[in-house]
């Protein structure tokens, strides 16, 4: 798969699981959310909680867990980011929580397994 191929493939990811979560009552805030310390891919509001959801979109389920891409330290350049995120935003007193959401297509459609709280600050 060439570079083209692999981004369009994680933007259909990022966009289905923004469908999965407005389908769950949130409010989609920022999509590709971009910091000098990195890009945070959704950014999501619901009953008092902001979530910041990294996507990982892989071509079949088969292997590895993509979840496994997100790092000690990916984890911490996320955090980074969603801190300068939220020094300009009006949620800066919400609680947060980081998601990862593996994303990849299967037999019947897009396949979504969301780890709420997957790691924290």
């Amino acid at each position: 798969m060439d570079k083209a191929e692999t981004a369009a493939l994680g933007q259909k990811g990022e966009a289905v699981a923004a469908k999965y979560y407005i389908r769950k009552g949130y409010l989609l805030l920022n999509h590709n959310y971009r910091t000098r310390l990195g890009e945070l891919d959704l950014i999501l509001y619901k009953a008092d909680v902001l979530v910041f959801a990294e996507v990982k979109t892989r071509t079949d389920a088969g292997g590895l867990a993509p979840a496994l891409a997100v790092d000690y330290y990916k984890q911490r350049r996320l955090i980074a980011a969603a801190q300068l995120y939220l020094q300009k935003s009006p949620y800066a007193d919400t609680t947060i929580r980081f998601d990862v959401v593996e994303v990849w297509p299967g037999p019947t459609g897009w396949q979504v397994h969301c780890i709420k709280d997957a790691f924290t600050c």
